[in-house]
């Protein structure tokens, strides 16, 4: 093949472009955790932590920092409102965000504030007690609720309306008990929570698998209910039965992922996106996932910006349907 100074000229400047396309690799990359440590936040971050730099994306280790504050509230509006360009900073975010947005808990921003990076996995909700607790079952705790529903405290992530509120309300309505007869005790997170149950101050706590399978390890913890259509498959959460086979048809995924500030540019935000594209199609990332009990759910840019406004709009209905907006 003849090449010719015209054609070199021109694959130059083709690759010129090519590589203007991406940003250059942020050199101070963070990710917040807007929570207290300890987490589904923090899981999620330090899994992107890992995960960027052992897949060789990031040449420098990602800081993780935390902004905790109404459940995810504090991080958005400091995003959008104070760092808005800042290119070397994803935040975390989760199911339980997207709920909050829907009932419009992160004041005068919505769901079209920030643009939407990468989700990259999944866990489910889980009701869970502690160890030596009376309760063994979905019956057994909501036959104490019904009996006297002041006796039964109930530990969740935010307060009435949060993700951990609506995971317990929905099981409280399959077995026939308002949720506004329950007894809740809003926590920061799942960190706090767990410290909470185990240390006695909370019979219940609505909580995730996730969060929840280290302290079920350690035999510390017992998770009543997985709020999966079927079984997880795990060494020890295979063993946790679901909502649905003890009678309550109640489901709730909680899908992990990021977001960045609305003024970061449209080049760093392709970085950011091309980065997890990659990591997501890795088997090694894959095995990372596992190891934190986090199920597969990828979806990057485009298509997570349209799963989450569809998320939201579908929230915004079952908090109208739990008395929870007018």
């Amino acid at each position: 093949m003849k090449l010719t100074l015209q054609t070199l000229f021109f694959s130059a400047t083709c690759a010129l472009f090519a590589g203007q396309a991406l940003a250059d690799e942020p050199r101070r990359p963070e990710c917040i955790a807007p929570a207290a440590p300890g987490g589904g936040f923090d899981l999620t971050c330090k899994l992107a932590q890992s995960a960027l730099v052992q897949e060789k994306l990031l040449s420098s280790p990602m800081r993780v920092t935390y902004m905790p504050g109404g459940i995810g509230a504090v991080a958005y509006n400091a995003v959008v409102a104070q760092r808005p360009a800042d290119e070397g900073t994803i935040t975390a975010f989760s199911s339980g965000s997207l709920l909050n947005l829907a009932q419009g808990k992160f004041g005068r921003f919505d769901e079209s504030a920030v643009k939407w990076l990468a989700a990259v996995g999944t866990s489910y909700g889980a009701i869970a007690v502690r160890a030596d607790s009376p309760y063994k079952t979905l019956d057994d705790l909501l036959a104490a609720i019904k009996k006297n529903p002041g006796s039964v405290v109930i530990g969740a992530g935010g307060t009435v309306g949060s993700q951990d509120w609506m995971q317990t309300a929905m099981v409280a309505k399959a077995g026939g008990i308002d949720p506004k007869q329950m007894r809740y005790v809003a926590m920061e997170g799942g960190g706090e929570l767990a410290t909470a149950l185990l240390g006695g101050h909370i019979q219940v706590a609505s909580t995730d698998i996730a969060d929840s399978v280290p302290h079920v390890e350690a035999g510390d913890m017992r998770i009543l209910a997985v709020l999966a259509d079927k079984r997880l498959p795990g060494e020890t959460v295979s063993e946790i039965p679901t909502a649905k086979e003890q009678g309550y048809d109640v489901e709730w995924p909680v899908i992990r992922g990021f977001y960045v500030g609305p003024k970061v540019t449209d080049e760093a935000y392709a970085w950011w996106k091309d980065a997890f594209d990659k990591l997501l199609a890795s088997d090694d990332f894959k095995k990372l996932r596992e190891d934190r009990e986090l199920y597969p759910f990828a979806m990057t840019g485009d298509e997570l910006d349209a799963y989450v406004k569809e998320r939201v709009a579908h929230y915004r209905g079952m908090a109208k349907e739990f008395g929870l907006t007018q």
